[in-house]
């Protein structure tokens, strides 16, 4: 037997095997989304950081909100995503502008999260920003473990949220002890070091 047989009746083998399992394994498993209400439960045991996203709207008046659908996404360029509902109030600003600052949260900044996560016109009520060269392209929180400032450099629907893709320009690290704010079981829980033996 020839090697262009043994290639051809291996590929029909191969061809066969996968016809034989596509009904039961893609077809069966993937004809139907799985229930929102089991998938809010699967997700809610990913634990994931806590963030203030914030920017400024057309009339130059600060917005944010809290976030933790955040995420690195490129390292060459620099690119982190935030994914925003499309519900909320400050979604739109927040995809119209030019420029955002995601505010990384330490275990300290739980009030700081819960003001950002209430109403929209009470957010910034007694919270301190901080001023220097990246300010005026979006509002600093002062309080915050660490901010990455970002041009926009997409804007991507998906489903119900919008993928907002920014560009990295400027990171403030406060100099925090590592460690920060995460939302885990639906409440927020502190990551801490583990500790060495």
């Amino acid at each position: 037997m020839s090697a262009t047989s043994l290639l051809t009746e291996s590929a029909a083998r191969s061809a066969a095997t996968a016809s034989a399992l596509a009904p039961e394994t893609s077809g069966a498993v993937m004809s139907r989304d799985i229930p929102a209400d089991e998938f809010r439960a699967a997700m809610a045991s990913l634990a994931a950081p806590v963030t203030v996203v914030t920017c400024y709207d057309d009339t130059g008046a600060p917005r944010g909100l809290t976030a933790s659908a955040v995420s690195s996404l490129s390292l060459d360029p620099p690119l982190l995503l935030v994914c925003l509902d499309r519900g909320s109030r400050t979604h739109d600003v927040l995809t119209g502008a030019a420029a955002f600052t995601v505010h990384l949260l330490g275990p300290e900044n739980e009030v700081l999260a819960r003001k950002f996560a209430g109403p929209t016109e009470q957010r910034f009520e007694g919270v301190t920003l901080a001023t220097g060269p990246t300010s005026r392209h979006a509002p600093q929180l002062a309080d915050s473990a660490l901010r990455l400032t970002c041009a926009r450099h997409d804007v991507i629907e998906a489903g119900d949220h919008t993928i907002l893709v920014g560009r990295v320009a400027v990171a403030d690290c406060l100099g925090r002890p590592a460690g920060g704010l995460v939302w885990h079981h639906r409440g927020f829980a502190h990551a801490r070091p583990a500790e060495t033996r």
